[in-house]
């Protein structure tokens, strides 16, 4: 019988989100939540689209001076672990291997696979070229909502950027815009955790229950 010669941990040993992915991954939910509910308060404060207001029960801070200090620590913590989360992506190399490449006619064919429920959802580490473009797509309006946050927040101090976004008033309405946009890929992001639950606990746990028990098939 041949000997056992132990190797290196084989690629599915791995954590299919590593440790650091997950923990910024939770801190930028928890920032964009705190902002979107205080911001839909300081929209309240003072509306821009006629009599449309957003209800009391689900905006954050109470009143304009409490909205505006949950925004600004949310600010805080979206910026900074943002920028954190962009830089590991670069720096271990994932953001090119998990976002590229990715093509308008590759992301037609797999969201048609998608509508007709053809689109394998097996390999967890792998991501088809619709959920590449959606989270590009967060990325650049994340980029959207923080720029357009600035010229509001600091209007004067940042006059190329207000000039940029077509002045103060626009600045409001493309914010606003972006929230929403942000809101319905967060809607949608939470539809597609639904569909595939084994993809929330990879999240969670770095691994699914899948990985974990071939992980334990393999070492048996």
């Amino acid at each position: 019988m041949p000997k056992h010669i132990p190797s290196a941990s084989p690629p599915h040993h791995r954590p299919l989100q590593p440790l650091w992915l997950r923990v910024t991954h939770w801190l930028n939910a928890v920032a964009v939540l705190v902002m979107v509910m205080s911001g839909w308060r300081i929209y309240n404060a003072s509306p821009i689209f006629g009599d449309f207001r957003f209800p009391a029960g689900i905006t954050l801070g109470g009143w304009l001076g409490g909205a505006l200090q949950w925004h600004f620590a949310g600010m805080w913590l979206l910026a900074l672990n943002g920028l954190a989360y962009l830089l590991l992506n670069l720096l271990t190399g994932r953001w090119a291997r998990r976002m590229f490449p990715v093509s308008p006619r590759g992301v037609l064919r797999d969201a048609w696979l998608a509508l007709t429920a053809r689109l394998s959802h097996a390999d967890l580490g792998h991501y088809n070229q619709v959920q590449r473009a959606a989270y590009l797509f967060a990325v650049a309006d994340l980029v959207l909502l923080v720029v357009s946050g600035l010229v509001i927040w600091k209007s004067v101090q940042f006059p190329l950027l207000r000039e940029l976004l077509g002045g103060y008033e626009m600045a409001r309405r493309i914010h606003f815009i972006a929230m929403a946009l942000l809101v319905g890929f967060i809607a949608v992001h939470i539809a597609m955790v639904v569909l595939v639950p084994r993809s929330l606990l990879t999240m969670l746990l770095g691994r699914s229950t899948w990985q974990r028990t071939a992980q334990q098939e393999s070492a048996a």
